[in-house]
């Protein structure tokens, strides 16, 4: 069974090249632009990672990690919040994501991350 990864990108491209990217891993990938869709697609599949950008038109990153963090349903499956602000990566420790990446990423390190934490809630 794929393991899927829903992705909150506001940013188009960076959207598409995770996407890109993580399905020519063998990943099954859902891509959001905003919180509201997110929620929406939520009611239909959990899935196995989230990675969520900081800064979205109807949201914060930050405070979507702690919600799904501290919500029954979503609290086990890991969360990585990418942002472009350094400073965001010291503000999100509060918010407990299992990862931080910063933008600009390699591609190379993005995967292996996501390979990390989706075999580390497997095992």
């Amino acid at each position: 069974m794929k393991k899927r990864i829903h992705v909150l990108e506001d940013d188009k491209d960076i959207a598409f090249i995770i996407e890109f990217l993580l399905k020519d891993e063998g990943y099954e990938i859902q891509v959001s632009s905003t919180f509201k869709e997110l929620k929406n697609k939520l009611k239909d599949s959990i899935p196995h990672l989230f990675i969520l950008d900081v800064m979205l038109p109807d949201g914060n990153g930050l405070d979507i990690c702690r919600d799904l963090k501290n919500d029954t349903f979503t609290k086990h499956i890991p969360v990585i919040v990418m942002s472009a602000n350094v400073h965001n990566q010291e503000l999100s420790a509060a918010s407990a994501p299992d990862d931080y990446i910063a933008k600009p990423f390699d591609l190379d390190y993005i995967e292996s991350r996501i390979k990390k934490l989706i075999e580390k809630k497997a095992a």
